[in-house]
């Protein structure tokens, strides 16, 4: 948009003046650019407490400089851009004119200008919400991040301590000491079964010398056994045959 073109002619029409609107955001962005290094040096004057404050300011205001020089650059193209595309109505663009017959055909320009910014609010109502959601869904997926870290941290603390037991105590040491537990244990379970095997003989032998000296005991008739001490020898003989 050129100074004097019918652009511009149409929006001081409407009160609006697009270098007005440009110069202002300029403006914003110095202030935020000189409040910006005022703290940087505030800052780097309080951690780094040096006395070379006179070499500390110069070093930030070099910063600052090719800061500014870059971002001069990239602001001047946006200007450039800004009255270019968006500040340029198209050629043979004309507004309504009032017509004094019918009032009811005259253009409300206000109302107009009412519906299109409620229609900007909405969109921006719906980014910021968009906007919301991300970050959100950004912020659960760093804390899962952390999560994973963490436990990552702690599985390589447990693997570097098992490889610090394993450099301390030698291989074949460790796996000579596994062989002679496993040979003593062997030993001790052989003498416990033969343990309990003697114990289980001796056991069936006093019971087996009990019984017998219990049948030669018993009382005979006629060289034979009586239906009562048929009955008992049975039992005795159901014993062993237990035993």
């Amino acid at each position: 948009m050129e100074e004097g073109s019918s652009s511009e002619a149409i929006f001081e029409s409407l009160n609006l003046s697009p270098r007005l609107f440009i110069n202002e955001v300029l403006n914003v962005v110095d202030d935020l650019l000189d409040e910006a290094f005022n703290f940087f040096l505030q800052e780097a004057s309080a951690r780094l407490k040096t006395d070379r404050a006179a070499e500390l300011s110069k070093g930030v205001s070099y910063i600052r400089d090719l800061i500014q020089l870059t971002l001069d650059q990239r602001l001047q193209k946006w200007e450039e851009y800004c009255l270019r595309f968006c500040f340029s109505v198209p050629e043979g663009f004309l507004l309504p004119e009032a017509k004094d017959s019918h009032g009811d055909d005259l253009v409300d320009l206000d109302a107009l200008t009412d519906t299109n910014l409620d229609a900007e609010l909405n969109s921006l109502r719906d980014m910021v919400s968009s906007v919301g959601k991300e970050s959100a869904e950004l912020e659960r997926e760093l804390r899962a991040l952390e999560m994973q870290s963490l436990s990552s941290n702690l599985t390589s603390g447990s693997i570097d301590e098992a490889l610090h037991l394993y450099k301390e105590h030698d291989a074949t040491h460790m796996f000579q000491e596994l062989t002679n537990v496993a040979s003593e244990f062997r030993s001790r379970l052989g003498n416990l079964k033969r343990k309990m095997a003697e114990e289980t003989q001796h056991h069936r032998a006093d019971k087996l010398k009990v019984n017998h000296d219990y049948v030669l005991g018993l009382p005979r008739s006629k060289g034979f056994f009586g239906a009562a001490d048929l009955k008992e020898l049975e039992e005795y003989l159901g014993d062993i045959r237990a035993s």
